[in-house]
């Protein structure tokens, strides 16, 4: 399919263009296969390059020959485009809708994507399972690389490097495999080198309702445990719905087969309930009411601070049980794709120093986010404005970011990444182009041959000028497990996210460099101290010399 096909009006002249904190501009609106383009030829104002693939839905409207379109963005934006003449308005909004729905990965962005900037580090090897492997293979021979998934032919949502027991053999896991949801055999997710206490994450045991057992699954999780310990297994589901799953072909471990484990049930919700969560939410935050019952009324019927706090509770619960109670755990909810990923990682930031840098939390990402199979392409496919809802949407990956921003702003100075570096990976996990967010597992990516044909999100953030905008000035290394509040009056909405389009955020930014000159200023003078401080020692030294016969 050619894009030309799709392109009924390619340009359109003295549209005038409408956005939060700008002036009115008039200019030249252009399409192309994978943008909106809007020029001006006024002096100093800013160009809009708006991907396809960041368009969540359009709205029509005309006065006379005058039409105007809404474009409402995955990023919560929202766009006024005014259009002279009907016939052009209706043809750029057809357009618009056709190629901001592509149905085939291949034909979007990331594939024509060159980059402008220089490759120093190819961020598609920037976090092999070996190379992490190797972070804590040092202080533990318990565990192995397998090999058994190389193909995706045992689970095709796992990557085909996973970390397990030594002492399972991969048939062993070919047999587990069958006895849990989607293949997803139990796999060391976090090894945490103070106690030697690990996560495991997998999917739902199926039990069914005759209370099936398999007795690989039994001995790969025991050989988590040392001798005279007890385990937790944590599932992100309530008990009832957890039940349920039961009469469906899935289940729960039971006690009688897995004595030294305790389950827990930490309910966290998921899917379209989360969806819906998210469109309350960002329809408060446009609400341009000002009236205060109806904002407090509807920030609370989003529920979603609610969910931040289930989500948080159970990730605190996760690391006390490995910190505090010193004992090994395993989380799956029934996937084990959406709720346990959360969970799993929200409980190494807390507990694994490394995640609170920039450089640890890629790698977090790229573990217990992109290879660990979270289906980025179907949970990412529209945001809160599509009024068209498959059943697949929900902003699970944008929750987990709240939750890091939650625990940041109760920790500014233990992160080395800043707020920023949380909204830039919620952009590009809804519209990029790069490819590192494209797919839904491993196994797909590699049929795309993301690899050798998109570039990685990596690269680009890596670079030491991209990363300075991502830098905490305030990051001070704290190597301490870091126990956030989880009580209501700590977690407030994540107004950078969701009230950026709303309000300006001029004078929070001069606040902010204001603080960075501040600091800059400060280490200028510490270091000024510094030198002072060594030569009034070798002027001491000097002066006892002299003195001495």
């Amino acid at each position: 399919m050619e894009f030309a096909e799709l392109i009924k009006t390619p340009r359109v002249d003295n549209v005038v263009l409408h956005r939060p904190f700008y002036p009115a501009v008039e200019g030249t609106l252009c399409l192309t296969g994978h943008h909106l383009i809007l020029s001006s030829r006024q002096d100093n104002t800013e160009e809009l390059w708006l991907l396809h693939s960041n368009i969540d839905a359009i709205d029509k409207r005309f006065v006379g020959s005058l039409g105007t379109i809404i474009i409402k963005c995955k990023d919560f934006r929202i766009i006024q485009l005014d259009i002279p003449g009907m016939e052009e308005c209706l043809n750029i909004a057809s357009s618009i809708e056709a190629l901001s729905t592509l149905d085939s990965i291949t034909l979007m962005y990331p594939f024509f994507y060159r980059p402008m900037f220089e490759v120093i580090e190819d961020g598609w090897h920037s976090f092999l399972p070996e190379q992490e492997f190797e972070l804590y293979s040092s202080a533990t021979s318990e565990w192995r690389l397998s090999y058994v998934n190389k193909e995706f032919a045992v689970c095709p949502s796992y990557p085909p490097i996973v970390t397990v027991p030594k002492s399972i053999d991969d048939e062993a896991l070919r047999k587990v495999a069958t006895f849990r949801h989607g293949g997803r055999f139990p796999v060391l997710s976090y090894y945490h080198k103070k106690n030697g206490m690990v996560i495991m994450r997998s999917g739902q045991p199926l039990t069914g309702t005759n209370g099936r057992r398999c007795k690989e699954d039994e001995k790969l999780i025991n050989a988590t445990l040392r001798a005279g310990k007890r385990g937790y297994i944590i599932d992100t589901r309530s008990l009832n719905v957890a039940q349920q799953a039961r009469a469906k072909g899935g289940g729960f471990e039971q006690e009688a087969h897995y004595p030294q484990w305790r389950r827990i049930h930490k309910s966290i919700e998921r899917y379209h309930i989360l969806q819906e969560s998210l469109i309350k939410l960002v329809e408060a935050c446009n609400d341009q009411t000002h009236n205060m019952d109806r904002w407090l009324s509807k920030l609370e019927a989003s529920n979603w601070l609610t969910h931040i706090k289930e989500i948080l509770t159970a990730a605190c619960l996760a690391a006390q049980c490995i910190d505090r109670e010193g004992a090994s755990i395993l989380i799956h909810g029934t996937e084990g794709t959406d709720s346990t990923l959360q969970v799993t990682s929200l409980a190494q930031i807390i507990l694994e120093p490394r995640s609170r840098t920039i450089r640890g939390f890629e790698a977090l990402v790229e573990r217990e986010w992109l290879q660990a199979g979270h289906p980025f392409q179907q949970r990412c496919a529209q945001s809160a404005y599509c009024n068209t809802k498959q059943k697949w949407e929900a902003p699970v990956f944008l929750l987990f970011l709240d939750c890091v921003w939650q625990i940041l702003r109760q920790f500014p100075c233990s992160f080395e990444f800043n707020e920023n570096f949380l909204i830039m990976l919620f952009e590009h996990a809804y519209a990029s182009q790069f490819g590192t967010f494209l797919g839904n597992n491993e196994s797909e990516r590699c049929k795309l041959k993301l690899q050798q044909k998109t570039m990685s999100l990596w690269s680009w953030v890596n670079q030491p000028g991209e990363l300075s905008k991502f830098t905490n000035p305030l990051f001070e290394a704290n190597n301490l497990v870091i126990w956030p509040s989880v009580a209501p009056q700590s977690l407030p909405l994540w107004e950078g996210i969701f009230l950026r389009w709303n309000r300006s955020s001029k004078y929070l930014d001069e606040a902010y460099e204001e603080m960075v000159n501040i600091i800059e200023y400060n280490k200028e003078l510490q270091a000024k101290v510094n030198i002072l401080r060594r030569q009034l020692a070798e002027l001491e030294t000097e002066d006892g010399m002299q003195e001495s016969p």
